[in-house]
């Protein structure tokens, strides 16, 4: 019976952390790709004092350095990896580090920023959770 809930148990942790990270990676691509096409609807001002210009080099950083970790942890994670543990904590961070550093460059502009942060919290502890369930 104990195998059984341990299993079971993983089962949930997995399929709840590599949803999520799917999720963080989809919304990384699709904001990722806007802000490389101009992000037309979103003032250029929010960008006045930061080092950027435009939502390119933002948009570039979003795809590929949360966007991309977060699909590959969660890939990990639902293909039970060895590595899925350490990826989805590792990217976790990197969300939770791309929305401070928004917030200290835009400031809050969107309902979007805690909620992603929120999800970026919740993948942490899963992750957390899973290296030691593993273990």
């Amino acid at each position: 019976m104990h195998t059984d809930y341990k299993k079971a148990t993983e089962k949930l942790l997995r399929y709840s952390l590599g949803s999520l990270l799917l999720f963080v990676a989809l919304n990384a691509f699709g904001g990722g790709y806007y802000g490389m096409l101009g992000a037309e609807a979103i003032p250029l001002a929010w960008l006045e004092g930061s080092m950027f210009n435009s939502y390119f080099i933002p948009g570039l950083i979003l795809f590929v350095c949360v966007g991309g970790p977060a699909f590959l942890a969660g890939i990990a994670v639902l293909r039970k990896h060895r590595i899925a543990g350490k990826a989805a904590f590792l990217s976790g961070l990197g969300i939770v580090g791309w929305i401070v550093v928004q917030l200290a460059i835009i400031g809050y502009v969107s309902w979007l920023q805690p909620f992603i942060l929120l999800l970026a919290i919740i993948i942490v502890i899963l992750a957390l959770l899973l290296l030691k369930h593993v273990h």
